[in-house]
């Protein structure tokens, strides 16, 4: 599906849903960057919210990036900091983190970020007659390197059959700011953290499975090791039916 069908697509999300706009998550990264102009390109009235919660890089490189994307292709960028609800929900949530494991307490922690930011969006969504655009990218998603209910809610997502590769790529062929095609894709949770760094592969090993099935042996065998124990994230919670 090239460009233009995805902006078609797009179009007839928003009709369907007799919603006026879209709003979606700008982290400054690859995959909402390509998002946001396919979404523009098919609604003008698609507006960014950067979300800066404690990491030094959310408030630097992410939202210079965030705005340079926006600033080229006209989109609306509003900025809502997160931080202060973040500290409110780990104050609240403090019986429980004391008592975790040090592994436990970081999951907890960094899986708030991205649920604040969903929370952030609906709110603005429902306010505004809009829709939430997801930008998740296939090998996140098969590798279930996303949030359940965090930044893997949505109302939509244009992108989601699209690899990292095939990511880079359209937004080559869009004249995306060449900064977001260079740096190191990260969620920006905190100082230092890249992608693949924390899953401990490459991108190009992921989609090279996922597009040829081929690999080395560790490669492969952490894939699909990875797939089967992240299956829980990528389907519709599980309801009891009685036969």
């Amino acid at each position: 599906m090239d460009v233009k069908e995805r902006v078609e697509w797009i179009k007839s999300v928003v009709k369907d849903a007799h919603a006026d706009g879209i709003v979606y998550g700008n982290s400054g990264g690859k995959d909402c960057s390509l998002v946001s102009i396919l979404c523009k390109m098919a609604c003008d009235n698609t507006v960014g919210i950067i979300m800066p919660c404690e990491s030094s890089r959310n408030y630097g490189q992410d939202m210079s990036d965030a705005k340079a994307v926006a600033d080229k292709f006209g989109i609306k960028n509003i900025i809502i900091d997160v931080t202060k609800g973040k500290q409110a929900m780990c104050d609240a949530l403090k019986p429980v983190l004391d008592v975790a494991s040090d592994e436990g307490r970081k999951k907890a922690l960094m899986n708030i970020n991205p649920r604040l930011r969903m929370i952030t969006l609906y709110a603005y969504a429902a306010a505004n007659n809009m829709l939430v655009a997801g930008t998740g990218n296939r090998s996140e998603s098969a590798m279930g390197y996303f949030t359940k209910w965090g930044d893997g809610a949505y109302d939509f997502n244009p992108i989601s059959d699209l690899t990292v590769t095939e990511v880079y790529q359209m937004l080559k062929e869009l004249d995306c700011p060449e900064q977001i095609i260079t740096k190191a894709p990260s969620a920006g949770l905190y100082e230092g953290q890249t992608d693949e760094s924390e899953m401990g592969i490459t991108y190009a090993a992921i989609d090279k499975y996922l597009l040829t099935k081929e690999g080395s042996k560790e490669d492969v065998a952490k894939i699909e090791r990875t797939i089967a124990v992240t299956a829980h994230k990528r389907r519709m919670p599980l309801t009891f039916k009685n036969s």
